[in-house]
């Protein structure tokens, strides 16, 4: 999905201080920034942002746009900047300390605290000069597929204004359409099916926006965390997790039941019915339980067990298995729908989980395997080798070509020129 209306840049809530400064910067990028300012070289440059693979969905040019917003520029006095920021980190550890016992503190134990920190940051601002909108930048949307080696923004300015950024763009830009491509490859192999994103348990929950958003480009209709929703305004969705069923007992049905009684009537009710290792018996015993309110049940049966009905059709035949027997199989699945549909509840979805990858998926859909929905997690952040890394080269200095060996200036004409002041708004 291409997304023409760019998010503003208060929506990242990125960390002002810590950007400007360097603090997350590769430190060379920082020398060079401190080398360029101390020598008062000031050169226009044109910065060029690739990747390396064919067919990529592009996510992470808004999150760049909102990194040059509050990144792009310099402090008045660089070293009295750095004594504010350094200042400004211990004060953050101070407050957080804090803040860890919010409950039993006074107002007046972290009114001190809160107040340095506001004025030092305030004082740091103050000392900022933003040359974001002496910027000119040309940049494809979130949710276009560029092709391999094809520009996908173009930065052009003073490059000593935003050099100590190169680090935290192609952060945001690698890991967002990682995400993308990947759940848009999962999403095409379900063959319309809808694809949920179980991922926010396969990265730190710093990145649970940015994956959630890009799983969203990417084609997922859904994802499991409020965080994950929220730059495209939605909410997290879910079933019910393992351990709830340990602690009422390892009773499905039971659990099930509470589901029922305390979550929203809105939520569609759907039961995990691997936890005793019986998916099918489990499902006629939720689905007779709960009836025209079950929406559908979960299989997420660990890739290293065989569920009890594949088991015991393996024994009756009295022959080895003559294919994978273990997990989330096609033959549990259709062990499934059998019984729900022999036994009237063919209501019931089936939605399949644990270890599912695109190609996965695609054997699934060719045998025609009857998965409603399909939950998905670490393979969308399966960026094995490398392969989604962005690279960004200075390839013109001064309206002149000049690149390194290797390298050379490529105009897009699918590049859209970004209107700094109108994303910007009064933010600037």
């Amino acid at each position: 999905m291409i997304v023409r209306e760019r998010l503003r840049p208060h929506v990242f809530r990125l960390p002002v201080e810590k950007i400007r400064a360097g603090y997350k910067t590769d430190v060379y990028f920082n020398r060079t920034k401190l080398i360029l300012e101390a020598d008062n070289h000031r050169t226009g440059a044109t910065m060029q942002v690739f990747h390396k693979i064919r067919g990529a969905t592009v996510v992470g040019t808004d999150q760049t746009l909102a990194i040059l917003h509050l990144g792009a520029g310099y402090y008045r006095d660089r070293e009295r900047a750095q004594r504010l920021f350094e200042r400004y980190l211990r004060l953050e550890r101070d407050a957080y300390r804090l803040w860890l016992r919010i409950g039993r503190l006074r107002w007046e134990e972290y009114a001190a605290v809160g107040r340095d920190l506001f004025e030092v940051s305030q004082e740091l601002d103050r000392l900022w000069v933003s040359t974001f909108l002496d910027l000119e930048v040309h940049s494809l949307y979130d949710g276009e597929v560029a092709d391999e080696l094809e520009t996908v923004m173009l930065i052009e300015g003073d490059y000593s204004t935003f050099a100590h950024l190169e680090t935290v763009y192609l952060g945001a830009l690698t890991d967002g359409t990682m995400v993308a491509t990947n759940t848009g490859a999962v999403v095409e192999a379900a063959n319309g099916k809808p694809v949920m994103m179980f991922g926010a348990r396969h990265q730190g929950h710093e990145q649970q926006a940015s994956s959630g958003y890009a799983a969203f480009i990417g084609g997922a209709k859904g994802v499991s965390t409020d965080e994950q929703a929220e730059w495209w305004g939605s909410k997290g969705i879910g079933t019910i997790p393992h351990a709830l069923i340990a602690v009422y007992g390892g009773d499905t049905v039971l659990t099930t039941v509470k589901f029922a009684e305390y979550i929203d009537p809105s939520v569609s009710i759907t039961s995990l019915v691997d936890f005793d290792n019986d998916c099918v018996n489990t499902s006629l015993a939720v689905a007779r339980a709960l009836g025209g309110r079950l929406w559908g049940v979960r299989l997420d049966t660990s890739e290293n067990m065989v569920d009890r009905a594949i088991f015991e059709e393996i024994m009756a035949r009295g022959e080895a298995a003559n294919t994978k027997v273990s997990g989330v199989t096609p033959e549990l699945v259709w062990a499934v729908r059998r019984g729900l549909d022999e036994a009237g509840f063919g209501h019931v979805k089936i939605i399949a989980s644990s270890g599912f990858t695109a190609e996965r998926i695609r054997h699934f859909e060719e045998r025609g395997v009857p998965v409603d929905v399909y939950g998905v997690g670490s393979a969308l952040f399966d960026g094995t080798g490398g392969k989604y890394d962005y690279t960004a080269d200075v390839v013109r200095v001064n309206g002149v070509p000049l690149a390194k060996k290797g390298r050379r200036y490529r105009p897009n004409e699918r590049l859209h020129r970004v209107d700094l002041m109108a994303l910007a708004g009064t933010l600037v």
